[in-house]
C-alpha cells in the first residue's frame, strides 16, 4: 500500500471529527465498443483506447479487488439508440456475484425489460428522460427501485444521444423532474472531465445533491485518491457513490486501495486491535 494512501486518509482525518464516519461506493466502469472494453475521452468516439478484449475477466478482477457495484455502458447502443452489446453484458452478470447496472442506448421499454431478465438489477436512462420523460415515469412505476437517470452535462445543459448532441434542458431541473417521478438515483457526468483525469466537479455535484432528495452518484475525472477522499464531504448531502473509469485502467488510482479509503467499512471506520494495551 503506498504512502501516498496514508497520507490521504490522514488529510481526512480532520473532515471526519465534524461530519462524522462517511462512505460510499466505489464503482468501477466498463465501458463495451464492439465487444471491447475501452475508455472515450469527454464522450469522443474518435478517441477510444481499448484496455481488454476480454469485458468478463475485467469484471471478474474489479470484483476481486473489491467492486460492490458494477457500471456498465453499451457505447454502441448508446450512439445507434438501441442495445447492441447484449452477449457482453449477459456474461458478465453470469461470471460475477455483485449488482450490475447498464446504460447506452435504452429508449425504450422493451429494451429495459430485456436488460433486466439478463439479471442486470439497475438500468440507466439518458436520452429518454429528455425526449420522453412519461415512458421513464411510466418505468420508474412499473419497476421502482430499478430506474436510475444518467445525466451527461456539458457547461449544465443535458447532452443525449451518446453525448453526439446537447439539447437546451438544464441538468438540475432534469433531475428534479426525474426524482419526482420516481428515479431511484441520478448519476452524473460532467463530460468535459470525463476521461481527463481532470477531478470530478465537485461544486456542481453540490448543487444537484442540493437540489434533489433521492441520491446522487458521482462519474467523471476522477484521477487519484484525494479525488475520492474530496468527495467524501458530499456525502452528507445525498452523493452515495462514485464510478471510476480510466484511473483504474492506468493504474493511477487501485480499487483495493480506493475501497479502503472511502468504501463501506473502509479503514479509518474499523476500530483498532487494543490487544493486551491498556486501553483494552
Amino acid at each position: 500500500m503506498s504512502a501516498s494512501f496514508f497520507i490521504n486518509l490522514l488529510r481526512l482525518r480532520g473532515a471526519e471529527l465534524v461530519l462524522g464516519a462517511m462512505s460510499m461506493d466505489v464503482i468501477p466502469a466498463i465501458d463495451l465498443l464492439e465487444g471491447k472494453c475501452v475508455r472515450l475521452v469527454q464522450g469522443d468516439y474518435a478517441r477510444s483506447q481499448v484496455f481488454d478484449e476480454n469485458p468478463a475477466a475485467v469484471a471478474r478482477q474489479w470484483v476481486e479487488q473489491g467492486a460492490t457495484w458494477l457500471h456498465l455502458v453499451d457505447l454502441d447502443g448508446a450512439k445507434v439508440g438501441h442495445p447492441v452489446n447484449q452477449g457482453a453484458i449477459a456474461t458478465i452478470v453470469r461470471s460475477t456475484n455483485v449488482p450490475v447496472q447498464v446504460g447506452g442506448g435504452l429508449r425504450d421499454r422493451q429494451s429495459v425489460v430485456d436488460l433486466l431478465a439478463l439479471g442486470v438489477r439497475r438500468v440507466i436512462l439518458g436520452t429518454v428522460a429528455v425526449e420522453q420523460p412519461e415512458l421513464v415515469a411510466q418505468l420508474c412505476q412499473e419497476f421502482p427501485g430499478q430506474i436510475v437517470v444518467g445525466i451527461d452535462a456539458r457547461n449544465g445543459k443535458v447532452a443525449t444521444r451518446g453525448w453526439l448532441e446537447t439539447s437546451e434542458v438544464e441538468a438540475i431541473a432534469l433531475a428534479q423532474q426525474m426524482a419526482n417521478q420516481g428515479a431511484a438515483a441520478i448519476i452524473y457526468t460532467d463530460i468535459y472531465r470525463d476521461g481527463t483525469l481532470q477531478g470530478p466537479n465537485a461544486s456542481a455535484l453540490r448543487e444537484l445533491a442540493e437540489a434533489i432528495a433521492i441520491p446522487v452518484i458521482a462519474s467523471g475525472g476522477v484521477s487519484s485518491l484525494t479525488d475520492l477522499l474530496s468527495l467524501l464531504a458530499l456525502e452528507p448531502l445525498g452523493v452515495t457513490g462514485v464510478i471510476v473509469g480510466r484511473a483504474l485502467y492506468t493504474g493511477e488510482v487501485s480499487l483495493r486501495e480506493a475501497v479502503r479509503a472511502i468504501g463501506n467499512g473502509r479503514l479509518q471506520d474499523v476500530p483498532p486491535d487494543l490487544g493486551s494495551s491498556a486501553f483494552a
